[in-house]
């Protein structure tokens, strides 16, 4: 990037000097030795249990009455210890097997395996029932990693088993609790054969029923999953050894100096975190017109990425005819799903680039899906519903991530809600580079000729507002960065990260430097506090973390390909949430845990820059990472968590994402000499509805460089309403008193059918086009005492409303005019609605054919030419034979 004298990219948003953290330790990890059975405590079974009573004197019916046990105590530091090393030892024979054989020989000489297999233990009888199934090598292999990783449980719930180990005469219990252990002795007296001569017991275990084998199987492919994907860590034991270490580390948190095991983790002898220089948008806005140019030109160079798998549980989303539950990515926001919005928000960059360049760009999207919530499979729907929003399938890449095991927070074991089912969600989004390359997405990238991609989750719905996107991938192109985030000041209590500059001496004495991300979850690893600045102001120095990443492509794929944790990057274990699950009986359960994560933006971690000693000064034109920073509402504002009922919480819900859509409208519409009310702050909206509602197109822009020149004097009145659907518009001094809704069928351009028979959205073809000039429109519009009104959704009901609906290339021009009332306007294709003043009180309505030689591109069109860094507007009329 250009030196500093140069260049305004190394300008400290906030103008702190080297606010930071300081670790220093010198020592070396310590060792560990004691052994250690890592399993659930048990509990002694009261004396009294159950009551029995013969029915008809054929059935034995047993009732369960509520007992009491105790919390299992958590296992001690040691413990872990222990546990890690018995199962990395068993990873490092397993490591150096070249084949499944020899891989199977080394699990099944665990001690752990050898005793669930014993034929004096029920082990035995499992080992018919999967003899039984008829399972291959690898399925047998996988069985058996499960429990070598200490988790039978999930072969075997409710079940009271003893494993006895003679060498080392320890007694090992896998016990559930009590009233699960209850309900599978009733399970047994229930089965017990009364008309048998013997009276035995038939034997449960030599058969499983058809939901049974349905479950166990699907078991097995799940675990077959976690297998091949974590290979880089060791499969499913390597899983279970990172959670365990995950958790073992936290409980040493509490008893040991932080800045050594912030160290020891990182593997370097001294770490400083700096408050990182950025490029300011709001600042810079000369350097950001340029930028902003750069994303537009290198646009066919781009692809989108779209981290979609994740479950969005705080969300609670539910489909109101099927009540089941939804992802994210179909939540209604603004009329339309997220995914629809992204999407748009593409094409509208898309649009622009034609409107300047005159070619048609199509850019590919890669969207990582998941099977939480039936993800995949709505969002497949949704695409193919939408017949793949005129783009083409084949410019669409879906690729799932798979689900992981929930694990308790008090000792790692994985949740089961019923025999072969663990409680699964999905592994974080930081999976995204390891698994787009093992199903061939960076190929695909660039089988397009793609060189960079931005990233942009689904819940942030203004992430493409004005600069921000285009500016944050054209710097990364220009200057072949290899990861950009976009920045913005972080609202304390959040749960979002912190942007940092990571300063390290590694252990070998050189000196390592690069943006990276501490996510909130992790505030407490490095020491961090997350309440309000008054109080510890630490954090409110660093800029928010919002996930929108620029990456280089080639960057990304050398680090999922890496055949080790690098792939992963920060593997995390949140256990401050609440596992919420139903058993096997019906029965609710809600229990402290997590799953395995890792978070996508600290690939950062991996494109430090080194030097041989430490620097002095600005430096960040020398590293492969960087900051653009803008106003809050134009970077991000998420729809992820629903509202509470009587909460005054609005950040980062739906309700909240709409106030900041609204009040980037206010700015946009101000700087066009439009009278406007103020948004105010959210709580003055959490029992009241928004001042207003304007939703605007994208393709209006995107850059509000481009929006200005369309907009020109007038004013929105307080509880109007504004939507417009269309991106070729001219608005000259209108007054909106009510509602007034704009709605091209064609806003973009028209569609067209390809060679394999899918619709393409040709852009610049054919749009609807409308022009306003000296109009007043007045009317009741939005019933803003209506109960049933959802803003944020854009489902209301109005008393009355002026609709413009454009079919096809069709236009409508106003001048000189008051609307008064209801009106539809609906102008066919191919046709020129005009309406202006007549002599007396009244509208003259002229509807008329557009000539054929026009039809194609109109009556006018605005042309974009470029002037320097900036873009500039035309109104071309196109003349007539």
């Amino acid at each position: 990037m250009a030196n500093p004298q140069t260049s305004p990219l190394l300008h400290n948003h906030n103008h702190l000097n080297l606010s930071f953290f300081r670790f220093r330790t010198t020592s070396s990890p310590p060792s560990y030795t004691k052994p250690l059975l890592f399993l659930p405590s048990s509990s002694s079974f009261p004396s009294r249990l159950l009551q029995s009573e013969q029915c008809n004197h054929q059935v034995r019916r047993v009732s369960t009455v509520p007992v009491e046990y105790s919390t299992p105590t958590p296992p001690e530091s040691d413990d872990f210890s222990s546990e890690i090393d018995r199962l990395k030892s068993l990873l490092e024979k397993l490591d150096v097997s070249k084949d499944l054989r020899r891989k199977e020989a080394v699990v099944d000489s665990d001690s752990r395996v050898r005793r669930f297999f014993s034929a004096k233990n029920r082990g035995g009888g499992l080992s018919k029932v999967l003899g039984s199934l008829g399972l291959d090598s690898r399925e047998m292999f996988l069985v058996k990693c499960v429990i070598a990783a200490g988790q039978e449980h999930a072969l075997c719930v409710g079940c009271v088993e003893t494993f006895e180990e003679e060498e080392e005469e320890e007694e090992y219990t896998v016990r559930s609790s009590v009233k699960t252990a209850l309900y599978a002795l009733v399970e047994m007296i229930e089965r017990f054969d009364v008309n048998s001569s013997s009276s035995s017991y038939k034997d449960r275990s030599s058969v499983l029923d058809a939901d049974e084998v349905a479950h166990f199987r699907k078991f097995l492919s799940f675990l077959g999953e976690i297998e091949q994907f974590y290979d880089c860590i060791g499969g499913i034991i390597g899983y279970q050894v990172m959670v365990l270490e995950l958790l073992h580390q936290s409980t040493k948190r509490h008893n040991t100096n932080r800045s050594h095991l912030v160290e020891e983790s990182l593997g370097c002898q001294y770490l400083e975190m700096h408050t990182p220089s950025v490029l300011d948008l709001t600042q810079e806005k000369e350097y950001a017109s340029q930028a902003a140019l750069w994303g537009i030109e290198g646009l066919p160079d781009l692809g989108e990425i779209y981290p979609l798998g994740g479950a969005a549980d705080r969300l609670g989303l539910i489909d109101p005819e099927t009540g089941e539950c939804l992802p994210a990515a179909m939540l209604t926001h603004c009329g339309r799903t997220l995914l629809e919005g992204l999407i748009r928000d593409l094409q509208a960059r898309e649009f622009l680039y034609f409107k300047l360049y005159g070619k048609q760009c199509v850019t590919p999207v890669a969207i990582m899906t998941s099977a939480a919530k039936k993800n995949h499979e709505h969002v497949s729907s949704l695409c193919t519903r939408l017949k793949w929003f005129g783009r083409g399938e084949s410019n669409f890449q879906l690729f799932e991530q798979p689900l992981v095991p929930a694990v308790s927070a008090e000792d790692g074991q994985w949740i089961v809600s019923k025999p072969f089912v663990p409680v699964s969600k999905p592994g974080g989004h930081g999976v995204i580079w390891k698994l787009a390359y093992d199903k061939g997405v960076f190929k695909w990238f660039n089988d397009h000729g793609r060189k960079g991609a931005t990233v942009r989750q689904v819940s942030n719905v203004v992430a493409a507002t004005d600069v921000t996107l285009l500016a944050l991938a054209g710097i990364g192109l220009r200057y072949k960065k290899k990861l950009g985030f976009a920045s913005c000041k972080r609202n304390a209590g959040a749960t979002e990260g912190i942007n940092v500059l990571m300063e390290k001496k590694n252990l070998d004495g050189k000196w390592e430097y690069g943006i990276s991300c501490i996510e909130y979850t992790e505030f407490d690893k490095f020491g961090i506090s997350n309440r309000s600045p008054t109080v510890n102001g630490l954090q409110a120095d660093f800029p928010a973390n919002t996930n929108i990443l620029y990456v280089d492509l080639q960057s990304a794929e050398s680090i999922g390909s890496s055949s080790n944790v690098k792939s992963l990057p920060n593997m995390v274990l949140n256990t401050k949430k609440r596992i919420e699950y139903i058993d096997q009986y019906g029965d609710y359960h809600s229990v402290m845990g997590g799953r395995l994560e890792c978070t996508m933006q600290n690939i950062a971690d991996s494109f430090s820059n080194k030097f041989p000693s430490r620097c002095q000064g600005s430096l960040e034109d020398k590293l492969d990472t960087y900051i653009v920073y803008n106003e809050r509402r134009r970077v991000t504002s998420s729809a992820k968590k629903k509202k509470p009922h009587a909460s005054a919480a609005l950040h980062q819900t739906p309700d909240g994402a709409l106030l900041d859509i609204l009040r980037n409208a206010y700015d946009l519409l101000t700087e066009c000499d439009i009278k406007i009310p103020m948004v105010e702050p959210n709580d003055q909206y959490v029992d009241s509805p928004p001042p207003y509602l304007i939703l605007l197109h994208p393709a209006l822009g995107p850059l509000w460089e481009v929006s200005r020149q369309k907009f020109k004097g007038g004013s929105i009145s307080s509880c109007s309403e504004l939507q417009l659907e269309i991106a070729e518009f001219s608005w000259n001094n209108v007054e909106v008193d009510g509602s007034l809704i704009i709605n091209a069928e064609n806003a973009m351009g028209s569609t067209t059918i390809s060679e394999n028979g899918e619709p393409i959205l040709q852009y610049g073809l054919r749009c609807g086009k409308c022009k306003l000039h000296n109009v007043k429109v007045m009317n009741r519009g939005i019933d803003w005492n209506s109960k049933s009104n959802v803003y944020w959704r854009n489902d209301v009901n109005r008393l009355e409303t002026c609709k413009i609906i454009l079919h096809g290339n069709a236009e409508f021009e106003a001048s000189n005019v008051i609307i008064e009332g209801n009106h539809v306007f609906e102008v066919p294709d191919g046709h020129r609605l005009k309406i202006t003043r007549g002599r007396s009180p009244g509208l003259i309505i002229n509807l008329e054919a557009i000539e054929e030689e026009v039809m194609e591109t109109g009556s006018w069109y605005w042309n974009y030419k470029l002037n320097g860094s900036h873009i500039q507007l035309e109104q071309v009329h196109v003349s007539q034979n």
